[in-house]
């Protein structure tokens, strides 16, 4: 038996050419070869290098967010300076003078360095004793309170001139290396050849009568405000009969002679219980609203919003039973109110909103936040003037420095004496300034850079004040000093996200369809035409899609918003029935149609069902939202029904589709074999006729089932409209990402072997099947890799959400409104930043929050589109 011939056939044609090649490469080839080689592999290097390098230095900036304070020197001395009660503190902001207002009246100063004492201003009170004393939160302005029912406003600024050193005084002692002084004043040497003069200017007014003459004022507080022209003032009295006295001042200047005439109100508020010992009198600058508060701890809030008729509104006891309040005071702004208790607890009120309050406005004192606990009660209480900041001390001399948001603990301190009767805060938050009752003072030079920033108060939801819960928000400025940042990412990364998702809704059905359809079904001339037109789509700049959008589409779809939500219905349906239309054109027609004609009949088609919806868009919106699509997801007028139909309309298709292709649609194509070309078509078209009839119908019993139900779309993912939207994102958006995905993945589906599509027309599967189920899979590492890159594209967009969104850092899926993303917050906020500041880290940790989104969707993709790769290669 003769074995087969295994031997190959001879090499023909080009083969033949090719083995007849020798097999080594010119010298040029190889050389050049290398070089690429060592080329690309050193610019791979050095791009990786780049990555880490800005990895690196994105965490060097973002670091200093979360360490804290520290403590740079430390000076104590003794002032010579006693005191039987805790007096009123004051420094500048240079910490160059130090006032110290006694109970009495009595005013000492000191150098803040060194301790060395100063001649000090007095007041002159002719004689009369002082019983209380209160002031502004700046200390700027006084109330005092004396014994024979009278009071007196007095002011006590740390002025601050510069001087050139000509008007320098003869004489100066030298304090430090730094100050020198006339007895009086502190002088200190400033660039430009200057000198800077801190000094302490007393004003006294004259007094007013608010009480009942002859009754000691035992407590008293103030604030002011107003214009300069005309400056307002607000004190509240209370007096050893239990009597609360409210009166507001007023002074007019007279432009023509320079006079000021001052006009005075007065009245009483509702009395407290009798035998109540008042220990704390709080009116905040707006004079609104009044605390006063006993030692038990027990607060009465006075509403004074209508200085005629004021009312107790609340009774509230801050503190567990048989624990005292020992300090109360309020934190800048006087929204947040801190109450320091005898068990060494430490906790803020704010004054919130809330339905079920039993008050008599409505409004009740809740606890929002405890801190960490002294361990001996707490002796004193001190706000910054600078931030939410604030001091805390014990009667055992420990003394926190504590953040009132972040619930944080900056500093630890130990006075080294037991009783800390006095604390001040330096203006700018660089010095702390403990006094003992024997005259022993502590100076800290401290470093709080970023007091608000912990990991909580940036990822996690923090009650802020004015708000009713705890919650996420962005907001970085604002036109008051005391305005408190609130830099939570969560907004932006939400916003960041929801632009990305809306955006590939609409971008990935159309690119990777038209990315199918370009691979298997459109002739390779006009491929090679439509597709380096997709591909100069992806280089228009963003810049301009922005601009267009915000322009240009923002309006035209708010004024056609109807028309727009009937496209996505009347465009797909216009193309499903053209499509069903082309099944009737005889066979030989069809064939001669196909490429350009059959591509111009699509072009036709859709321009036709965008002109469709365009016209009966009004027609649309009378029937279904009563006239006003606006007015509708604003709930002016009209029900849930109509929307709750669109929304279910494609869900039911797809599902009645289902059923009847499960149900007959075997049979349906047997029958349909024996049948002509025109009578299939016929049967074809009636089936999905009666599939759109039924889904028609099961849309409008869902949709009126959830309308009974009380189910409603709007507000949810449709709601309040504005126009510049994410839905109008999503447009501008998705013209960005389309060429990208519709490029990477026509590129995968073209690469797949010809010899699969081959085995699949060989099995009799149509175009569309072999598409589907052959290709498609095949390319799947491709497709998918494809889509992570337009995703990558979408969530690292810049200047489309900055122009096209409004920049409103919200949290909310609604379609019809805008949004925040972390790439527009960086470049609309980092140019307005101070550099190191903490919305220059905050900003630069939202771009090491995005590098690393980006970077894990990428790695994300790579790890996927390798498992993809290895089951095509088994193929």
């Amino acid at each position: 038996m003769e074995e087969p011939d295994r031997s190959f056939p001879a090499p023909s044609g080009a083969r033949r050419r090719a083995a007849e090649r020798p097999g080594k490469a010119r010298r040029s080839v190889v050389l050049a070869d290398r070089i690429a080689d060592r080329a690309i592999t050193v610019g791979g290097v050095f791009v990786i290098i780049a990555v880490f390098g800005i990895l690196i230095f994105l965490i060097e900036e973002i670091l200093p967010l979360f360490k804290g304070g520290a403590i740079t020197g430390v000076s104590e001395y003794d002032t010579g300076i006693t005191f039987e009660s805790p007096p009123v503190l004051n420094i500048d902001e240079y910490q160059s003078i130090v006032v110290a207002l006694s109970p009495d009246g009595t005013l000492e100063t000191f150098h803040a360095r060194t301790g060395r004492r100063l001649h000090a201003p007095a007041f002159d009170f002719q004689g009369k004793k002082l019983s209380a004393m209160g002031h502004t939160f700046d200390r700027e302005v006084l109330a005092f309170g004396f014994e024979d029912g009278t009071v007196r406003f007095a002011g006590m600024v740390l002025k601050t001139e510069i001087l050139t050193p000509d008007r320098l005084p003869p004489g100066l002692d030298v304090l430090d290396d730094r100050d020198l002084t006339d007895g009086a004043a502190v002088y200190s040497a400033v660039p430009g050849n200057q000198f800077r003069k801190v000094s302490v200017e007393l004003g006294l007014e004259e007094e007013l009568r608010v009480s009942t003459p002859g009754i000691p004022i035992v407590a008293v507080d103030c604030s002011a405000g107003g214009m300069a022209e005309r400056p307002t003032r607000a004190l509240v009295t209370v007096n050893s009969a239990g009597e609360v006295h409210l009166s507001v001042t007023e002074s007019r200047l007279n432009l023509l002679t320079r006079k000021a005439v001052t006009k005075t109100d007065t009245t009483v508020l509702p009395p407290i219980p009798r035998g109540t010992e008042i220990r704390h009198v709080l009116l905040p600058s707006k004079a609104d609203h009044v605390y006063l508060a006993d030692r038990s701890g027990t607060v009465y809030r006075y509403n004074i919003q209508r200085f005629e008729t004021p009312f107790l509104a609340e009774t509230r006891r801050l503190l567990p039973s048989g624990v005292q309040l020992n300090s109360m005071g309020f934190l800048l702004g006087e929204q947040s109110l801190v109450a320091g208790g005898s068990d060494g607890s430490v906790g803020i009120y704010f004054r919130l909103d809330r339905r079920d309050a039993t008050t008599a406005d409505g409004f009740t004192l809740v606890r929002t936040r405890e801190f960490e606990p002294h361990e001996a009660p707490v002796s004193s209480l001190e706000p910054a003037l600078r931030g939410k900041t604030f001091l805390t001390a014990d009667q055992s001399g420990r003394i926190l420095l504590r953040h009132g948001t972040s619930e944080a603990t900056l500093l630890r301190m130990n006075g080294g004496f037991e009783k800390t009767r006095a604390l001040v805060i330096a203006p700018r938050l660089d010095g702390v300034l403990a006094l003992a009752g024997d005259g022993h003072a502590t100076l800290w030079n401290i470093a709080v850079p970023h007091p608000e920033t912990s990991f909580r108060t940036l990822f996690g939801k923090v009650w802020y004040e004015g708000y009713p819960e705890p919650g996420y928000t962005w907001q970085s400025s604002a036109a008051t000093d005391e305005f408190e940042p609130k830099l939570s990412l969560v907004p932006l990364i939400f916003g960041t996200v929801k632009a990305t998702f809306y955006s590939l809704i609409f971008a990935i059905p159309i690119a990777l369809l038209g990315a199918i359809y370009t691979s298997e079904f459109l002739d390779r001339r006009i491929r090679g035409t439509v597709k380096p037109v997709m591909e100069m789509m992806a280089s228009l700049p963003s810049v301009v899609l922005g601009f267009v959008a915000a322009l240009v589409l923002a309006p035209v779809v708010e004024t056609w918003i109807a028309a727009v939500i009937l496209a996505f219905l009347v465009l797909p349906a216009c193309l499903v029935g053209a499509s069903y239309l082309w099944q009737f054109l005889p066979e030989r027609l069809s064939l001669r149609l196909q490429h350009w004609p059959k591509s111009v009949l699509i072009l036709c088609t859709a321009v036709f069902g965008l002109f469709l919806a365009w016209r009966s868009g009004p027609l649309f919106e009378d029937v279904f939202f009563q006239g006003s699509f606006v007015l509708w997801v604003n709930r002016s007028h009209g029900g849930a029904a109509p929307f709750l139909f669109l929304v279910f309309l494609p869900v039911s298709f797809l599902a009645v589709s289902a059923a009847a292709s499960r149900m007959y649609g075997r049979r349906l194509k047997l029958f349909m074999r024996g049948t002509g070309s025109f009578q299939a078509a016929g049967l074809s078209a009636l089936n999905q006729l009666g599939v759109v009839t039924v889904s028609i119908l099961v849309s409008g019993i869902l949709a009126l089932l959830c309308d009974r139900l009380g189910l409603d779309a709007r507000g949810s993912f449709v709601d309040t409209y504005v126009q510049r939207n994410t839905l109008v994102v999503g447009f501008a958006m998705g013209f960005a990402v389309i060429p990208i995905i519709y490029t990477l993945a026509e590129d995968a589906l073209s690469s797949v072997p010809e010899h699969l599509r081959a085995a699949s027309f060989g099995c009799g599967a149509t175009p569309w099947q072999t598409g589907l189920w052959i290709v498609l899979p095949t390319a799947l590492s491709g497709v998918f890799s494809a889509i992570m890159i337009g995703m990558g594209r979408a969530v690292g967009e810049t200047m489309i959400v900055v122009m096209a969104t409004g920049n409103t850092p919200i949290m909310d899926w609604n379609v019809f409104n805008g949004l925040r993303a972390l790439s527009a917050n960086i470049a609309v906020e980092l140019p307005e930043s101070v550099k190191d500041g903490t919305l220059y880290r905050v900003l630069f940790l939202a771009g090491l929050v995005l590098f690393a989104m980006t970077f894990c969707i990428n790695t994300l993709a790579e790890i996927i589109r390798q498992r993809f790769r290895r089951r095509a290669m088994q193929l």
